[in-house]
């Protein structure tokens, strides 16, 4: 139970965690759509800036501009001057220029830059020179010398265009444009977009959780059901091993001490014939050490004493064959421990495991295994001095330690921990912890 509902724990946080990467994509995306439409809102005002100058100078101004004009004839600057009051200088149109080859300035609607003569930008210059081409726009700097007039708005866009003089004498005619315009005309064309940028985002959003939960769900489940396969094939196993271990104990091993007995038995009255004598004890010695060897097998299949005599017994079972292998055990079971059988099963079971990993794969020397009471909790921890985990396995129970992660499956199942750990000095630690029902 404390496993599922650590499951359903680990379900609703990786849930919780795509949702909230989720939000922050769509934090993201937000800003970045926003960004997007600004600035297409901004290219679009500038095009609008642009249009409407080309539309100024090919249809309003390249019309009268004629030969006085560009001489500077005081009564044709004034007809340009009415045209351009009447029909340029409308918002957001704030200022008109025409410059001629030279940097001269042929007209402006403020009239004291007419005359006047001042060094052009290279774009400028190129764009005069060519004599074609369509409209650029750049701000306005209003440190220059002739916008020193124009420094009454915080913020100018110039937008520049070659035209030409009836006469095909190649100017340049430049508005400037209120900059709070352009960025008006940006908002008008992002804002009402941005809406439906961030709708379909938040909708996206609202369509991956549900998705995410039914998502969790089925692996939760899926999860559970393995669980539950993997529950079964162990009882399943654990009962086809006491099966083994009773035919073991009631026939093989039996039959097998009935004739080390009979053998006993005759030998106290040894044959007169020698060598069939010695055969006979070799017979003996060999059945006496079968049944050894089949007693340690039975161990190691299924504790026949465990319910009889205890787990301490059972465990002394379970080391009892490791010094034939060179490893010295040290082992501490209180006798007084009040464990329920599934407790006890599966104290047994941690140890049996424990044990046989430290001989497999420790290469160890020592071992000791100690069951001691822990506020509330019965600890088990089997620590050796071999050469230790990788620091991939620990801390924990890896994916690849089947019957490890088994024994901590039922573990979390009543609420306790398997932990497989670095000992402090050398070594692996295993430790297991269930609380006391």
């Amino acid at each position: 139970m404390a496993r599922r509902h650590g499951q359903r724990t680990s379900g609703r946080w990786a849930v919780l965690q795509f949702s909230l990467a989720g939000l922050a994509a769509l934090a993201l995306l937000a800003v970045l759509g926003t960004l997007q439409l600004r600035r297409l809102g901004t290219d679009q005002a500038l095009s609008n800036a642009k249009q409407l100058t080309e539309v100024l100078g090919h249809s309003v101004i390249e019309p009268i501009i004629g030969p006085a004009v560009v001489r500077g004839d005081p009564a044709a600057i004034a007809r340009l001057d009415r045209l351009v009051r009447a029909e340029v200088l409308r918002p957001p149109v704030a200022r008109v220029k025409v410059w001629a080859l030279g940097g001269r300035i042929v007209y402006s609607d403020e009239h004291r830059l007419i005359g006047s003569h001042y060094t052009l930008g290279n774009e400028e210059t190129d764009a005069l020179e060519r004599g074609s081409g369509q409209a650029q726009a750049d701000v306005t700097d209003l440190t220059r010398p002739e916008n020193r007039f124009d420094r009454f708005a915080k913020k100018l866009l110039e937008v520049y265009l070659p035209i030409h003089s009836s006469t095909g004498t190649p100017l340049l005619f430049e508005t400037y444009i209120r900059y709070s315009t352009v960025a008006q005309d940006a908002r008008n064309f992002w804002l009402p977009l941005a809406p439906y940028l961030l709708g379909a985002l938040f909708l996206l959003e609202l369509v991956q959780v549900p998705l995410a939960l039914s998502l969790s769900r089925r692996i939760s489940e899926s999860q559970r059901e393995r669980e539950e396969l993997l529950r079964h094939a162990i009882e399943a196993s654990e009962l086809e091993r006491r099966h083994i271990a009773a035919d073991l104990h009631d026939a093989i091993i039996q039959e097998l001490a009935a004739v080390s007995y009979s053998l006993a038995g005759h030998l106290e009255h040894p044959p007169k014939d020698e060598a069939l004598a010695e055969t006979m004890r070799e017979a003996a010695d060999g059945t006496r050490r079968t049944i050894r060897e089949l007693r340690s097998l039975l161990i190691e299949i299924y504790p026949p004493n465990l319910r009889a005599a205890g787990l301490a017994a059972a465990i002394a079972d379970l080391v009892s064959p490791l010094e034939a292998r060179g490893i010295r055990p040290t082992v501490s079971v209180p006798s007084d421990l009040e464990l329920t059988d599934a407790a006890e099963s599966l104290f047994f079971r941690t140890a049996r495991e424990g044990l046989r990993n430290v001989i497999s794969h420790a290469h160890a020397r020592r071992v000791s295994l100690v069951i001691r009471p822990v506020e509330g909790f019965v600890e088990l921890t089997i620590e050796d001095d071999g050469r230790g985990i990788s620091v991939e396995d620990a801390p924990g129970v890896r994916e690849g330690h089947f019957g490890l992660r088994l024994i901590r499956d039922l573990a979390e199942d009543m609420g306790g921990t398997l932990i497989l750990e670095r000992a402090a000095k050398k070594g692996t630690r295993l430790r297991l912890t269930v609380p006391v029902r």
